[in-house]
Order: C-alpha cells, then sequence, then structure tokens
C-alpha cells in the first residue's frame, strides 16, 4: 500500500519500481473520494491526473532523466491560475470563469513533471481566516471536523494534513498560509515578498501577496521553493536575486549557533492562550541550553500591526476587486437595471460574498476625501515604523520567534459574528506580510484539548536558506510522525 513520506523517498520508490506514478495519482484519488466530506477540493483533476503519470511513467520507463517534481502530486488553491482550468477565487462573481493562462508558479512546477491533481478550495478572495468565507462551502479540520482549518488557503492545509496529496500552494497576505498549517498540523512557508512571482495569483492586495507552500517535510519545502522562486518577465515586484539551491543546501549545511529574539509583548499578549505561550517558552529555555542567543527585545508597536495590515489590505482590494463588473466575464446580475451604474451595484451586490462586500466598504472609506490621509496615509507611516523597527532586530538577530496564531483551531461558526475578534487572530502573522520578511509556521506542538499548533519564525529578507536550516534544528524528523 502506497504511503507517502517525502519527495526524495517517493523517486527512490518510482526508481526501482515499487511504486508507479500511476498507482501513486490512484491512491490520492481515492483518498480525495473517502474524505470527500472535509470539502478541501473544489475540482479535481482525475482523468488528467492519470493521463499525466501514465505519460510520466512511460518517459521514465524509456530511461529519460526525471524531472526535480517527476510525478510529484499538488494541489493548487483556487486563486492561482491554471490554463483552462476553472478560476473563481471561491466566489459566485467569478461563477463560470476559466483561465487563459497558467500562473508562472504553475508553469515552473509542470516544467519539472509535478503532476497538479486539482483545485483547493479557500475563503473568498483569499478574504479570511477560518475557510468559512466560501461560495462552496467550509472546509472542516481533518484532526476534529467540528473545528476550522484556518484560512483563508484552508483547503490546500487540509489536503496536505489528510493526506490528499504531496504538497500545495496556497497564497498569504497576512498569515493564510502561516496560520492554517498551525491549526493542521504541517509546515507553511511565507517566502519573502517577492521571492516568487504573482503572476497568474489573484491579487487581494498586491503589495503584501505572495505564493506559499504548504508541505509535511522541510526538505519537500526546499524542493518546491528552488523550482517556483525566481525572476519572472512578466512580474515587475519579483526579486532578481539568484536562487539558492535549497534542497541541497538543507542537507549539507549546519547552521551555526544562532542569535534569536522574541517579545515579551507577544508572548505575554492578552490573547494568546497560555499553554502555547508556556511551550513555546520551553523551546526558548531549550535553544538557550543549547547555547544560541535567545533574548527579549521591546517592541511596541504590537497593537498597532492589525489595524494598519486592514486599513491597508481593504484599500488595495477595494482597488483590486474594482475589476469585476459582470461586463466581460464572471456572474452577471439577471435583475433589470435602469442603468449602468444600478447594473455593477446589482452584480457586486449578488457576486461578492458578505466579508468581502465589508472589506471592500472598508476599503473604500479609508481612500475616500477626507479620510484617506487620517486612515491610509497614516498607516503607510505605521507600516514603515514597522519595517525600520525590524530591519533593527535583524541588525542584532538572525531569527524572531513569535506564536503563529494565538489559540488553536476554534469551533466552526465561532467567530462569525464577531469580525473584529476575527481579524486579531492575525496579530502574530501579519508582521511578516507588513515588513515583507519570509516566515515559516512549525508545527511542534499539541494543546491539551488534543489540537496541533505551532511556532513561528521570521528572517531577514531572501533568507529563506538559513529560515529553512534553523528549522530543522527546532523541528524533530518525526514531529509530523514521517522519517
Amino acid at each position: 500500500m502506497f504511503e507517502f513520506v517525502s519527495i526524495e523517498q517517493y523517486h527512490a520508490q518510482l526508481k526501482n519500481g515499487t511504486f508507479t506514478c500511476q498507482q501513486t495519482v490512484q491512491h490520492f484519488l481515492q483518498r480525495i473520494k473517502a474524505v470527500s466530506h472535509l470539502n478541501a477540493f473544489i475540482e479535481v483533476y482525475a482523468e488528467e491526473a492519470l493521463q499525466k503519470a501514465v505519460e510520466l511513467d512511460k518517459r521514465r520507463q524509456a530511461g529519460e532523466q526525471m524531472g526535480s517534481l517527476h510525478g510529484v502530486v499538488v494541489a493548487l488553491k483556487d486563486i492561482i491560475a491554471h490554463k483552462d482550468h476553472r478560476l473563481t477565487a471561491s466566489s459566485k462573481i467569478l461563477q463560470g470563469f476559466t483561465s487563459i493562462y497558467s500562473s508562472t508558479a504553475v508553469e515552473r512546477l509542470l516544467k519539472e513533471e509535478a503532476i497538479i491533481i486539482g483545485s483547493c478550495n479557500c475563503d473568498e478572495f483569499a478574504m479570511g481566516s477560518t475557510n468559512e468565507n466560501s461560495v462552496y462551502g467550509k472546509v472542516l479540520n481533518g484532526a476534529d471536523e467540528s473545528r476550522i482549518p484556518g484560512g483563508s488557503s484552508g483547503g490546500s492545509a487540509v489536503a496536505v494534513q489528510a493526506g490528499l496529496t504531496m504538497v500545495a500552494l496556497g497564497s498569504d497576505t497576512g498569515g493564510s498560509v502561516r496560520q492554517p498549517a498551525d491549526f493542521c498540523g504541517i509546515i507553511g512557508l511565507k517566502p519573502t515578498y517577492g521571492r516568487i512571482s504573482r503572476y497568474g495569483l489573484i491579487a487581494y492586495a498586491s503589495s503584501f501577496d505572495q505564493i506559499g507552500i504548504f508541505a509535511t517535510t522541510l526538505p519537500d519545502i526546499a524542493r518546491i521553493l528552488e523550482v517556483i522562486a525566481g525572476a519572472d518577465q512578466y512580474d515587475a515586484t519579483v526579486s532578481q536575486k539568484n536562487i539558492e539551491t535549497y534542497s541541497a543546501s538543507l542537507s549539507i549545511k549546519q547552521p551555526a549557533k544562532c542569535r534569536f529574539a522574541y517579545f515579551n509583548e507577544a508572548m505575554d499578549h492578552p490573547s494568546l492562550d497560555g499553554e502555547i505561550s508556556s511551550a513555546i517558552k520551553k523551546t526558548i529555555d531549550k535553544l538557550k541550553s543549547d547555547g544560541h542567543t535567545v533574548e527579549a527585545v521591546s517592541f511596541d508597536y504590537l497593537d498597532y500591526i492589525v489595524p494598519t495590515y486592514y486599513v491597508l489590505t481593504t484599500a488595495e482590494a477595494s482597488s483590486n476587486l474594482s475589476r469585476y463588473d459582470g461586463v466581460r466575464y464572471g456572474h452577471r446580475t439577471t435583475q433589470p437595471a435602469s442603468d449602468l451604474t444600478e447594473f455593477y451595484k446589482l452584480t457586486r451586490s449578488e457576486g461578492f460574498g458578505k466579508e468581502v462586500k465589508r472589506r471592500i466598504m472598508l476599503g473604500t472609506f479609508v481612500l475616500s476625501t477626507g479620510y484617506y490621509d487620517a486612515y491610509f496615509t497614516k498607516a503607510q507611516q505605521v507600516r514603515q515604523l514597522l519595517c525600520r523597527k525590524t530591519d533593527d532586530i535583524f541588525s542584532n538577530y538572525d531569527f524572531i520567534i513569535t506564536p503563529t496564531a494565538p489559540s488553536t483551531a476554534f469551533k466552526i461558526g465561532e467567530k462569525m459574528n464577531d469580525p473584529i475578534a476575527m481579524y486579531l487572530a492575525d496579530i502574530f502573522t501579519v508582521m511578516a506580510n507588513l515588513v515583507g520578511c519570509p516566515a515559516i509556521s512549525l508545527p511542534l506542538y499539541k494543546h491539551s484539548n488534543g489540537m496541533p499548533f505551532g511556532l513561528q519564525l521570521m528572517a531577514p529578507r531572501f533568507n529563506e536558506l538559513s529560515l529553512l536550516q534553523v528549522s530543522q534544528l527546532l523541528m524533530p524528523r518525526n514531529v509530523l510522525g514521517r522519517a
């Protein structure tokens, strides 16, 4: 019986004939069908995936060289474009839309012979922390089906958690990869802003959005990052820096003694669950006993992070989502409209869900005459303060340790009627998006309520390799029950 452990072991099994790509895809299709009630997938490309698997088996058996992702089964969040496949951002407004091109990330996966098995459910337009804001219905956490999986990339996280795919791509605007990874007990990486091209990623907040990776092992994260990162002529914001050999360097380089910073304001924050705080403090003590420098630093801006984030991201969302008007594609109202303005109002009112409309209205408000300077300009100034403060910290320390989320996964519906409480759940993740640095959530712990939770590490911009290397120090190889 097939059991996925890591890409490296999977490739060894393919080479020695233990399994074929076709058998592997059949295994995952059976798993997806068996737990379809989790609602992780919007669409499964069963026939296409099997056809690709058969083709790869023939090429491998004919002696052709294997790509670095040969036969690796990947799932995509439903905001990442895949040519000739449905792309809806889990929204009624894009009902019936089929992508006419593939994102750069998808093109690079396919070039290295990955198999795309399907598109995953998410919060509508990546706006949400629970995966309850989807036109396709909520996603269930595989560890406890009465709880949310986190969001907005909850479907991608559950697809990895429940063994429905080997790895998955999501997007992270304010924690939408790291927080569901935390809630589902897997690894979630948000790279540096500009490390991965955003071409083909449906925009929520363009100066925050970044494609992220879910997996169960650090080497798998490194391998996927190595493939999809790098310069791209279609994205003016992507970095031109050379890509490091993440996967090879991860296995041959061992980090020296490191300097870690942490915030007392975070560890003692009233929103933080006591068990989470205690567990991370024990990890801090362990790092100190192992000879690493771990020190508390003052961070006076913690309570300004979430307001700043929501002012800026909703402003960008208001602009980005103005293109969805029902004229050229997607949902179009059938109600009679007296003029074009009324047609727009009817279409957008019907097509967008409650949370998306809330954020569009908030963003439009903060950009409006009389409020622009008071909110948007002020938030931009705070963002600059945060960037300078973070740079100061990284001039003295290699990494910043924080919780990933203030609690474990909460019950379905628990916070749907309290958007402020929902937004505050992002308190520890949004900082990395505001300053553009890479961050990772590592599944190190288990709560007394039976749910997993993790620790977040942040590193200076474009230091993904050192971030992955130090993660190996913190994360035992068998923490997920895998080698």
